[in-house]
């Protein structure tokens, strides 16, 4: 439900300049530090195995375990989010980052650690979490350079991605030779703690206390008035359930579509960023400590993608700057993976790979707030940012069962990773385009329209 643009139709009450950078500043510092706890794991894995005595394949076993369990939880979310508002949702998604790192440091056994990473779906989700919010913040802004380049504007939150691996790694660096896994992720939780309080001062957006008002009319059995309510604004007050209006007539194709590219996308996710030192140390020979100075490195370029893809969306249409983006992602990585020897030359592919992986992120986030009305904008964002488990699940069944049947991490990640990011690139060109007030003139033909207008089938 984002104001409508056209005549005749009231304007949301606007959010002033500074309190939108606020917002948006502390979105970044969630994210970053949402990325870090679940990065955190992935980078402490070959530590954390050895400290129990797990094999390569016991290892890829467990990751693929708290990848179902991280799912369970961030399928979850959305239509909470869609319930309670975006303001409690967010801290909701901070507060179990904290206490998911808190209680990972405390892990006995395997069993333990798989059910406590289950609250890493609650930090996965902040990206939705934050799309959704933001993108109906940056809708009725003062700040007219924020809503011009909206897409811009959200590369810089959605970059907290590559930064949180960066501090991950440094973090494990720096930390792990003095007080071990365990403390690593003991120090981990106090950084959400202090995000968490403050987002208590953020302010609902408008959109969703509209929806809110909606509601209310509608169970005290004044329809009339909520007809005339949503009508005045310009928004659709027809009550739905959020997981079947996002697959409801004009929002179907796109959920699909998407759904299957995050799921293939995931795959390379799964592979180079999140097992990025498994695969660096165990395929391509480098030590645990320069794979993790070489991620620093790796994801340090990431970020730049993340703003890069962001400013192109704006300019050349979310939709075909993603796709692109993927499909020479996968290529570096075919050829890192086959031909690649030598430091620089890994570094390089890695960092350029990565720059194309996790870069279009930036764009695929906030153009999947674009795709949904309000009263279901955060049960599809979340749905479709909870099928990256799927993916990660199924990259980890196909890796683990590689590698026990003789295959080593070269091949596997060949396979698992950097075929299934050229293919999400393909699935992609299925999107339908979305139509913005800020939106080029390349996505206006065959577009799907958002709630300030119809939306087409």
């Amino acid at each position: 439900m984002q104001p409508t643009y056209t005549g005749g139709v009231k304007a949301f009450p606007s959010i002033d300049a500074r309190t939108t950078r606020k917002a948006t500043i502390i979105a970044f510092l969630a994210w970053l530090f949402a990325i870090y706890d679940y990065i955190l794991f992935g980078t402490l894995l070959p530590d954390i195995a050895s400290h129990f005595g797990w094999t390569n394949e016991t290892a890829s076993l467990i990751s693929t375990l708290v990848s179902v369990v991280t799912g369970i939880v961030a399928l979850a979310v959305g239509p909470v989010v869609d319930k309670i508002g975006r303001r409690r949702g967010m801290i909701m998604t901070v507060t179990g980052t904290a206490v998911g790192s808190a209680l990972s440091g405390l892990a006995p056994g395997a069993g333990y650690l798989v059910g406590v990473r289950s609250l890493g779906g609650l930090g996965l989700s902040e990206a939705a979490v934050n799309a959704t919010y933001l993108n109906e913040i940056y809708d009725v802004t003062e700040d007219e350079k924020i809503k011009r380049n909206r897409g811009l504007a959200y590369s810089f939150v959605q970059g907290g991605w590559p930064l949180g691996v960066v501090v991950a790694a440094t973090f494990a660096a720096i930390f792990l030779p003095l007080v071990g896994w365990r403390g690593c992720f003991l120090l981990a939780s106090f950084p959400a703690v202090i995000i968490a309080l403050l987002r208590r001062g953020l302010k609902e957006s408008p959109q969703f206390e509209l929806q809110v008002k909606l509601s209310g009319l509608r169970k005290q059995g004044k329809h009339r008035e909520a007809a005339e309510l949503a009508q005045e604004y310009g928004v659709d007050e027809r009550p739905a359930a959020p997981l079947r209006a996002i697959f409801a007539r004009g929002s179907a194709r796109n959920t699909i579509v998407l759904g299957f590219a995050w799921v293939a996308n995931w795959f390379g996710i799964q592979i180079f960023g999140v097992l990025g030192t498994t695969v660096l140390t165990e395929g391509k020979g480098v030590s645990f400590t320069g794979s993790l100075i070489m991620l620093i490195v790796i994801n340090a370029v990431g970020y730049l993608g993340y703003i890069f893809h962001g400013w192109a969306g704006d300019k050349f249409g979310r939709r075909n700057v993603i796709a692109v983006g993927w499909l020479i992602s996968g290529v570096l990585f075919v050829i890192m993976l086959t031909a690649a020897s030598g430091t620089f030359v890994v570094v390089t592919l890695y960092s350029l790979g990565m720059f194309f992986l996790i870069g279009p992120y930036a764009a695929l986030l906030f153009y999947m707030g674009e795709c949904y009305q309000t009263n279901c904008r955060a049960t599809g964002t979340a749905f479709l940012n909870a099928l990256s488990q799927p993916g990660a699940i199924l990259a980890g069944v196909i890796s683990t069962a590689m590698l026990a049947s003789g295959s080593g991490w070269n091949e596997a990640a060949l396979v698992v990773g950097a075929v299934a990011t050229v293919a999400s690139g393909i699935i992609m060109f299925g999107a339908r385009k979305v139509d913005t007030p800020s939106a080029p003139l390349a996505e206006q033909p065959g577009k799907v329209k958002t709630d300030r207008n119809e939306v087409n089938g």
